[in-house]
C-alpha cells in the first residue's frame, strides 16, 4: 500500500491542518458523484480517504511514523533489540530527560517481559475518522457506510442539515475495551462534497435556474430542481436575468430547533442557438417604450 503521505502530496512533518486542507482539496476532485463511472478516480478516492483516516488519528499517525503500523494500520513485527529500538525515532525519547511516563515504561517492559501495560481492565482507545459525502445527503439525512483502514465498516446515520466540518459520535463503535472495559468511541468529520448546481448558504440554499427567452418574456411555470425533488416555479412575465426569486421551505429542512430554510432561485436568460425567424423579428421590432440598459452605467453611477 502506498505511503499515506504520498498519497496526500505531503511531507513527514505535516501538521493536522496540513493534512485536513490536503485531504479536503484531493477528496472534492476524485469523488466519485463527480467523476461518475471513472474507475481510476474512485480508487484514487478510496486511496486518499485511508490516507486521510490514518493520518488524521494523531494516535495512529504517531504509531506509522514510529514505524510501529504500516499504510494499512497493521501492526509491524515488532524491532528485536533494545539497540534497534533506541536508536529508531521512538528511541529519541531516550535522550530528553524525564519524558518517559509510567504508561510508556509498562509498554516497554511489556514487550520484553511478555506482557501488556498495567493489570486490569482498560477503556478503548477514541478512534477519529473523515467521511466524504454528497451535497443531498449532508442536506436530506442519509445513512452512508464508512470503510475504514482496517476493513471494518461503519454504517454512519447523517442527519438532516449536517454541515461541513461537523462531528459525529459513534458511542462505543472505536477501539476494544481490555479485559471486559468498554469500547471507545469513533468520532466522525463530515466533509460534503460541493454540487453542480446547489450552494448552502446557512439554511438557505442558492440556485442559478438557466430559462430560455420565450419563459422570459412571457413568464409562466418551469420545472426546478430542488434537494427535495423537482417543483413548479411561476416565473413573472418580463423577467430579466439576475431576477431572485424565493420558494419557501424549500432549503434545509427543519432539524434541531431550527427552521426549514428557503430556496433562491437566480434567473438566467438564455438566448439559444441561431434562429433566423427570431432575428428577422428582432430586426423588424420597434418596442413601444425603447429602454436603455445601460443608463446608470452611462451615466457614471
Amino acid at each position: 500500500m502506498e505511503d499515506p503521505y504520498t498519497v496526500l502530496g505531503l511531507g513527514r512533518d505535516a501538521s493536522q491542518d496540513d493534512i485536513r486542507r490536503a485531504y479536503r482539496k484531493l477528496a472534492k476532485k476524485h469523488h466519485p458523484d463527480l467523476n461518475p463511472g471513472d474507475a481510476k478516480s474512485e480508487a484514487r478516492f478510496k486511496d486518499i480517504s485511508a490516507a486521510n483516516g490514518l493520518l488524521s488519528d494523531p494516535e495512529k499517525k504517531g504509531q506509522f511514523d514510529r514505524g510501529e503500523i504500516d499504510a494499512g494500520g497493521q501492526e509491524q513485527r515488532p524491532r528485536s533489540s533494545y539497540r534497534e529500538h533506541a536508536d529508531g525515532d521512538a528511541g529519541g525519547r531516550y535522550g530528553r530527560g524525564g519524558g518517559w511516563g509510567d504508561e510508556e515504561f509498562d509498554d516497554l517492559f511489556g514487550s520484553m517481559f511478555g506482557r501488556r501495560g498495567a493489570d486490569g481492565p482498560r477503556r478503548g482507545q477514541d478512534e477519529h475518522y473523515t467521511l466524504t459525502t454528497s451535497f443531498l445527503n449532508a442536506v436530506n439525512g442519509a445513512t452512508q457506510r464508512l470503510t475504514l483502514p482496517d476493513g471494518r465498516t461503519l454504517d454512519v446515520k447523517l442527519p438532516p442539515g449536517t454541515s461541513e466540518g461537523q462531528v459525529l459520535r459513534l458511542r462505543g463503535r472505536g477501539a476494544q475495551g481490555r479485559d471486559g472495559a468498554p469500547a471507545g468511541d469513533a468520532f466522525i468529520e463530515i466533509q460534503v462534497a460541493p454540487h453542480r448546481y446547489f450552494s448552502r448558504d446557512g439554511q438557505d440554499i442558492r440556485l442559478v435556474l438557466p430559462i430560455s427567452l420565450r419563459e422570459a418574456v412571457l413568464g409562466g411555470g418551469v420545472e426546478t430542481p430542488t434537494p427535495g425533488g423537482p417543483v413548479k416555479l411561476r416565473v413573472p412575465p418580463h423577467a430579466d436575468s439576475g431576477t431572485e426569486l424565493r420558494l419557501r421551505g424549500r432549503g434545509v429542512p427543519a432539524h434541531g430547533g431550527q427552521e426549514a430554510g428557503d430556496l433562491y432561485v437566480t434567473l438566467k436568460v438564455i438566448i439559444g442557438p441561431a434562429d433566423e425567424a427570431l432575428d428577422d423579428f428582432i430586426r423588424a421590432w420597434t418596442p413601444a417604450s425603447p429602454a436603455n440598459p445601460r443608463a446608470a452605467m452611462e451615466a457614471g453611477q
